[in-house]
């Protein structure tokens, strides 16, 4: 194990490799079927519990069971797939990171129409942006913050949303993915979504309740106590880049790494090792290609 394979600080190197050993014996012995895991992948568990070797064990036996028990959700990882729902402008990961180095990500449901996709196939665009950033070494120490923008809610959404799903996206809320969810910003929430947020809630730790902040129509206002403008789009009160152009640069993000969210699909664990030099696209050239557009 070294340093450019695992990223991070001289600091953070000697207690993550006790970590790694620790994690791997128990996690072995945890699952018998299972004969390796790379520092790589259990390192994404560690640094999403401040390398508490329990917790993250029980974190990472949490995301094996999630996996084997979603397989329509988590074997199909195919951006192209669900492609002409990303055209639609829905989904963005912002290209700067908020002040603390959380990365921060936009979901615009009212561009979804679920009459064309269902709630399954939707949720899966989250696991695959998920799987892409969580192999960020800064996003595995410093999370992210997920913003969602209800307006266009409807009752053709809410029907799709039922408590079976409603778990599935509770659990990799809180204990079933190997991130950190530092906050999620509800905004243009309609009243009639109440019943739906009220359905996910009882799934969720107090510590994610409390980190749930619901803005309403005002929400450029308020949104600036948590954003600074520099990192959101002019459409919610910022002066970065349009949401337009950075939901066309996640887009093309995605569709680059297929092939690596199919090998992580079809992988028994999702244990999928990639060269530090790709790992991760270069978040400073996508920023800058945007501020250039």
């Amino acid at each position: 194990m070294s340093g450019s394979e695992l990223g991070g600080g001289p600091e953070d190197l000697e207690p993550l490799g006790r970590g790694l050993v620790d994690l791997r014996r128990r996690a072995l012995q945890e699952l018998a079927s299972v004969r390796i895991f790379s520092d790589q992948f259990l390192t994404k568990f560690l640094r999403a519990r401040d390398l508490d070797v329990e917790l993250s064990l029980k974190l990472l036996l949490n995301y094996q069971r999630w996996r084997r028990e979603s397989p329509e959700i988590s074997r199909c990882l195919s951006p192209s797939s669900v492609l002409g729902l990303l055209n639609t402008t829905y989904h963005a990961v912002l290209p700067q990171r908020d002040h603390s180095g959380s990365r921060v990500l936009i979901y615009r449901i009212g561009q979804w129409d679920p009459k064309d996709w269902l709630a399954f196939q939707v949720f899966s665009v989250s696991l695959m942006t998920s799987e892409i950033i969580s192999m960020e070494t800064e996003t595995q120490t410093q999370g992210l913050k997920a913003i969602f923008d209800l307006q266009g809610w409807s009752l053709g959404h809410a029907l799709q949303v039922n408590p079976s799903l409603a778990r599935k996206i509770s659990s990799v809320l809180s204990d079933s993915f190997p991130l950190k969810v530092r906050g999620i910003h509800l905004v243009n929430e309609p009243m009639f979504f109440r019943p739906v947020f009220a359905m996910i809630r009882p799934f969720l730790p107090d510590k994610i309740r409390k980190r749930i902040h619901m803005h309403g129509a005002d929400f450029q206002d308020t949104l600036s106590d948590f954003f600074s403008p520099s990192v959101l789009p002019p459409e919610y009160g910022g002066e970065g880049p349009g949401i337009e152009g950075v939901c066309q640069a996640w887009t093309n993000q995605l569709l680059q790494s297929e092939k690596l969210l199919q090998q992580i699909a079809a992988h028994p664990t999702g244990d999928i090792t990639i060269p530090p030099e790709d790992c991760w696209i270069s978040e400073t050239v996508e920023a800058e290609q945007l501020l250039e557009g």
